[in-house]
This record gives C-alpha cells, sequence and structure tokens, in this order.
C-alpha cells in the first residue's frame, strides 16, 4: 500500500475530530475520545500499520504485506462483537494478532469516527480461529467491558431469481465470470411462482460474493435489460427442520449402480419402503445417507 494511502487513512482520523466537533458537543452519546484516537495515530505511525477505510469498516491485511502462504479457506474467521466505541485497531489487531498472524482484520466504523461496536478477524487456518474463541472470548479490553467472540458464518451463497426460464446453467456460469470475480459453483432451479429459474451461486469467499450482490442486478439490467433479485441464501431456511428432500432422493431412494461404480459410492441396497413413510424429513435423510454408506448426516442448528 502506497505512503499516500497510509496518509489518507490518518487524514480520515483526524477529519472525524474537526468535523463532528460541532455535532458531537450537541449529543455527548458521540462524544470521541481524544486520547484514544492520539493512541491510534501513533500506533499506525510507528508500527508502519496499514489500514484502509472501505464502505464502513477499516481493514488491515487481507492479507498484510509479511503474509506467508496460502490464502484462508473456509470457516477461517471470527466475528467478535460488544467491543466499546473507542477501542481502535492499536489494542485490538495486537489482541489478535497474540492468537496468530492475522491475515485480515475488518472494524466496522460509522461517520462519526467510533467503531460500531463488532469486527472480524481472519487467520490462516480453521485451528488458529478456533484458538482465538477459546482464548479471547470474554476477555476484558477494559474495566466492565468484556467482548464476544464466535465463529464467523461467512456467508458465501447468493440467490439468484427472476432468471429467464431459456437459461442454461453454462452460459450463466460464464455471464457470471464476465462481471464478476470469485464464482466457484452454480445451480439452477425452477422458481416456485412464476415461470422464471433461479440460481443458486457459492463463492470462494464472503468478500466476493458481497462485491457480486452489490453490482450484479445493475449489471444485469444494463447489459441485458433484465430485471433480477440477487439476496443471501438463508442458512436459517436451509437448515430448519422443513427440509425437503431433493426431487431425485423422493422418487429413486437409491443410487443407480452404474453411477455408484462410476464415483466410487458404495451401492444401496434396495429401499424399504418405510422408508418413504412418515417419518421426518431428518429421520429420513439420516437413513438415506446410512443407506448409502456416507456416514450420519450432519445438521445445522439455525446459527446465521
Amino acid at each position: 500500500m502506497s505512503s499516500t494511502n497510509k496518509r489518507s487513512c490518518l487524514d480520515s482520523i483526524i477529519a472525524y475530530r474537526t468535523s463532528f466537533r460541532g455535532t458531537m458537543e450537541s449529543n455527548p452519546s458521540q462524544v470521541l475520545n481524544s486520547e484514544r484516537l492520539q493512541a491510534l495515530e501513533t500506533w499506525l505511525k510507528t508500527t508502519n500499520t496499514k489500514v484502509t477505510q472501505v464502505n464502513g469498516q477499516r481493514k488491515y491485511g487481507g492479507p498484510p504485506e509479511e503474509w506467508i502462504g496460502p490464502p484462508p479457506g473456509y470457516n477461517c474467521e471470527v466475528y467478535i462483537k460488544h467491543i466499546p466505541r473507542d477501542c481502535y485497531e492499536d489494542l485490538l489487531i495486537p489482541l489478535f494478532s497474540s492468537v496468530g498472524p492475522l491475515w485480515e482484520f475488518r472494524l466496522m466504523m460509522n461517520f462519526s469516527g467510533q467503531n460500531r461496536g463488532f469486527a472480524y478477524a481472519k487467520y490462516g487456518s480453521l485451528d488458529v480461529a478456533k484458538n482465538a474463541i477459546h482464548q479471547l472470548h470474554g476477555h476484558m479490553l477494559e474495566p466492565g467491558s468484556h467482548i464476544s467472540v464466535y465463529r464467523s458464518t461467512e456467508k458465501r451463497q447468493l440467490v439468484i431469481t427472476d432468471l429467464p426460464a431459456f437459461t442454461q446453467q453454462d452460459e450463466l456460469l460464464q455471464v457470471l465470470h464476465r462481471l464478476i470475480e470469485g464464482v466457484e459453483t452454480l445451480s439452477l432451479k425452477s422458481q416456485r411462482r412464476g415461470e422464471g429459474l433461479t440460481a443458486i451461486a457459492v463463492f470462494s469467499s464472503h468478500h466476493a460474493a458481497s462485491m457480486a450482490k452489490r453490482v450484479l442486478e445493475e449489471a444485469f439490467q444494463k447489459k441485458y435489460g433484465l430485471s433480477i433479485s440477487v439476496r443471501w441464501l438463508s442458512q436459517m431456511k436451509a437448515c430448519s427442520n422443513e427440509v425437503q428432500l431433493p426431487r431425485r432422493l423422493q422418487h429413486h431412494p437409491s443410487i443407480p449402480v452404474h453411477l455408484g461404480r462410476a464415483v466410487g459410492v458404495p451401492i444401496a441396497p434396495k429401499s424399504n419402503s418405510s422408508l418413504w413413510s412418515t417419518a421426518s424429513p431428518m429421520t429420513t435423510l439420516d437413513k438415506i445417507c446410512a443407506e448409502i454408506g456416507i456416514g450420519q448426516a450432519q445438521f445445522c442448528k439455525g446459527w446465521l
């Protein structure tokens, strides 16, 4: 990162102290702690730490210049909340770096110059992220203030609705690759209402999915004259008790012999008709997994 970008971040911190002074004097709840801001400025200069402010958040790394190794995989990020509003990176980054090297740290900010009370820290591995939760959950940043640290869900799936009924999966994937970055897999299904199609796109990271969510609707309208809708895939819905089995499983309870041999999956025995009785969907799915030899089904418990 250039010295200009670093300077712009410092300038923005100083600007907060000046631009909002009148507002803060009339609203004590928004008063900035000048000592804490000065400590942040000093720390940024003396440690040569580089942060950038983008879209309501201040970001370090992603990766930092000294990072060695591949980018993190899935589930390597933790979510931090109950951060005091005048607590900044000079306290948070060293604290979360004490567990292991940080690939990225994002502190959510508001226009007053205070943080919004939460942040995200991403590590190089799942084990380090787990250690951060174990060691830092409940840590006292200042008297009477304890932070909470949880696993970040890192949503990576977007639902794209109102696609034309003639949409082909391969063609849509090519279009998405031209418009955005980070699309890994794509699936199409019929919409419950209307004649169009719905696509579920899986991205390489939460950031890539967020950027796509921000631009796709406008891009489709401008380039193709199509009005689509883009939203996050609800994990609550996907993991609820109202599990809907895929049509293939509903109509064909056992995997075809030739397909099972082709992909190396143990061949399922003939299904008992009682499998498709009035048992709950989750029980039914457990039995299917047991029959085809892939172990017990894993169900999430509604965390977002």
